[in-house]
Formats: structure tokens, sequence, C-alpha cells
């Protein structure tokens, strides 16, 4: 028998990274407010805000090519069959072109199905090998790299957000690799990119890093 129970992101999240085979991610969490006070310098007098830092990663979950150009090529993003997902969360599926995670001058096709929860303030992404889009044709992500699921959240207080990353990459075993590749690229003195984003193109402030 077919199940007709609606898909459990976070469900299926908290499954692969249980799975001691897999290899499991969490980043420190970032203080935005204290990076942007101690790293840099903003045209205005800026706090920047629990609400605003939960509004980019709404945005940047339907658009990932605009808020992270440095992983997903530019133009390359679509998403599609935005659907209430119960307690005012919400779901949809998109496609985009990513940079691979340990051949980083090669972009492939990523599948990703996205609850956004906007009560609890936290975006699943959960990787898929295949699924229709809205015309009804079969997109493929193909097996180039182990598939990946990803948990963006917000946490901390209205003045003090704090930005909350993991991930788990479906392995056969954790990889070591992709640990310390992850490591290079994590920057305690460096905003996340698509807050930079957001300040310069949303909030409309000049931002410098000193």
């Amino acid at each position: 028998m077919v199940s007709t129970a609606p898909f459990d992101h976070v469900r299926e999240f908290e499954r692969a990274w249980a799975d001691p085979r897999h290899t499991r991610i969490e980043r420190p969490p970032v203080d935005i407010n204290r990076v942007l006070a101690e790293h840099y310098k903003t045209s205005e007098p800026l706090t920047f805000t629990r609400t605003m830092l939960w509004d980019v990663e709404a945005r940047k979950a339907w658009q990932p090519d605009v808020y992270i150009p440095s992983v997903v090529r530019e133009g390359s993003a679509r998403s599609w069959g935005r659907l209430p997902a119960g307690d005012g969360a919400e779901s949809f599926q998109r496609t985009s072109e990513q940079r691979q995670w340990l051949a980083r001058d090669v972009y492939r096709p990523v599948l990703e199905l996205v609850r956004l929860d906007h009560k609890q303030q936290k975006v699943t992404f959960i990787g898929a090998i295949e699924f229709s889009d809205s015309a009804g044709n079969v997109l493929h992500a193909g097996t180039h790299q182990p598939l990946f699921h990803v948990e963006h959240s917000v946490g901390g207080s209205e003045t003090r957000p704090v930005n909350l990353w993991r991930i788990v990459h479906l392995t056969d075993r954790p990889n070591d690799v992709l640990r310390e590749q992850d490591n290079m690229r994590a920057n305690e003195f460096v905003l996340p990119e698509f807050v930079e984003i957001y300040i310069r193109d949303v909030l409309g402030l000049c931002l410098t890093r000193l």
C-alpha cells in the first residue's frame, strides 16, 4: 500500500543525522551583531534583528542563487510547488546547480525538498535523487557525490540573533575530508554571505569588512 502521509522533512533529517555511517557537520553558532560590530563598518548604525535573519533565510531558501552566489550558479535556481505544511510551515521543491563539496570548480544539479517552519524559524533541505518539476518533467541529480541534507535555523533574541547550521552527508562511512573542507570554509570573523547581501541589497546600507 502506498502511503498518503505528507513527507516529514524534519524526521528524515534527524534519521539521517542519527546514522553513524553518515558525515555530520555542525558549525559553531554565529552571533550576527557581534561579528558585525567587531569586523564590519556600515554606512548607518545597524542592529541586525532575529526578524531580519529569518527573513533572509526564507528568501535564500526560495532564491539560493541570489543569496549564496558563491555556492549556486547564477540563474540556475528554480523553486515551485509552495504548499502549507501545517502549524505555520510551508514546503516546496527546488533545483539548482551547486558547487561540489570536494570539487569546488565543478557545478552539478542538486534537487531539494524544502520545509520552511516560520514558527520555529527553521528551514530543512532534504536532498533527492529525482523528482518531477511543475511541468511534469523528471529531474535527476545524478550520483556525482553523496546526497546531503541541510538545516538552517535562527536562535538567540530579537536584538541578538544567532545563525545555526548543520549538514549531514549520506556517506557509507564518516568522511574526514568533507569535515576538513568545511572547517576551512567556516570563518568566525565573517558574516554569512547571505547576511552581507541582505544588508547591502535589501536594507540598502553600505557594508565594509575591516
